[in-house]
Parts: structure tokens; sequence; C-alpha cells
């Protein structure tokens, strides 16, 4: 059983988990050394916004291990994730309202979410506003929510409301699980990095495979 640390705990009271030289290990030393630093908060800002509207990876990639190497970062990644998403996600918007017929139909059929967005855009008219605010917490692509609210022309201010709701609760979650597991987080992490990255994985996939299936 998984007991989680208090204030006291540190990295010290586990074993280091042996050094691996394995690619996903060095990628994964790579970003705790550049995470505590500008150019990384930077990189993830950009995640966050391009993932709201035509990007594939989340930004959990790199919000993770800069918790990880400094957990006083969570709250600030937290507040600026949501903020960057959001704001990505009136490009998205932008790309559905304007310019479905050519990028934004693109953007869909790239990602093989045609199927699924047919579904979203039937539910849409009936539950608007919830269907924001719950798909964006889901493993769904939010991508695919802020292109099919431009699509459906949807009211900008509930849209803007629904966004922060979603993103906020989903980023603040990652930073406040992150925080408060703490030192022990990283070292099972560390210990089963591949399990954790395959996880990870399993959900990006997973929410296209609950979208042209499940609907």
């Amino acid at each position: 059983m998984l007991i989680l640390p208090s204030e006291s705990d540190s990295s010290t009271d586990l074993p280091i988990p042996p050094k691996k030289q394995g690619w996903l290990h060095r990628l994964y030393g790579k970003a705790i050394d550049m995470a505590d630093t500008p150019k990384a908060f930077w990189i993830f800002c950009a995640m966050s916004f391009a993932e709201s509207s035509f990007f594939p990876l989340p930004p959990d990639l790199l919000m993770i291990p800069m918790v990880l190497a400094n957990r006083s970062l969570a709250w600030r990644l937290a507040i600026w994730g949501t903020i960057t998403s959001v704001l990505g996600g009136f490009l998205g918007y932008a790309i559905g309202y304007y310019l479905y017929a050519s990028l934004g139909s693109w953007i869909i059929d790239t990602y093989n979410m045609s199927a699924g967005f047919e579904k979203f855009h039937q539910e849409f008219a009936k539950w608007g506003f919830w269907i924001i605010a719950l798909k964006g917490l889901t493993p769904v692509p939010f991508k695919l929510v802020t292109i099919a609210s431009g699509v459906a022309h949807y009211d900008l201010v509930y849209f803007t409301a629904a966004s922060v709701i979603a993103r906020g609760i989903r980023f603040f979650y990652v930073a406040a699980f992150l925080w408060w597991c703490g030192p022990k987080a990283k070292y099972y992490i560390e210990k089963y990095l591949s399990w954790f990255f395959y996880a990870l994985i399993g959900a990006l996939v997973g929410g296209f495979f609950i979208l042209n299936f499940i609907g």
C-alpha cells in the first residue's frame, strides 16, 4: 500500500532507483534537468496552448517532470496551464468558426476524429455548456471540443466559462496530486518509468478510442 508523504518527507526516505540508460530514461533525465528553467516554463505554456487547438501531445508530459523537479512550481503551472489552455481554446474556436471547411476539417481528419466529431456535434445542441465542461475533463482531445464549439457558433461567454472550469479542474488536480505525493511520486515514477510512460500513451490513445467508439 502506498503511504502518501507529509511535509517532512524527503527524497532520502526512499532508496534512489538505479540509473538506467534507455532512451526513455535519458529523455526523462533531460526533462528533469531543464524543468526548473524559464525555457521549460515557456515550452509548457506553448504545449498547453497548442494542445487545445491542433497539437496532439498533452502538456502533462512536461508538467509532471517539472513539478517532480521542483514541487513549488505546481500551482504556478496549474494557473498558467489553465490560462494558456483556455487561450488555445479560442484559437480552436476560431478555426471551427471561420476555417472549418479547410483547416478545421483537416485537423479532425488528421487525428481520425471524424466519427467522434459527428457524435459530439449532435450532442452539442442539447447539452451545450456541460458538453464543453465535462468533455474537457476526460481523455477526449480538447481540440475536438473547441473546434466543434466554433462550428456550432456557441456563445463565447459560456464557452469561456466552461473551458475555465474544465481546464482549471484538470490542471489543478494534476498539480495537487504531484504536490501532495511529493518525493514518493518521483521515486515511483522513476522506478517504473516505462510503465508510467505507457500509461500516459494509453490514456492519450484511449481518448481517441472513447471519442470514436463511445461518443
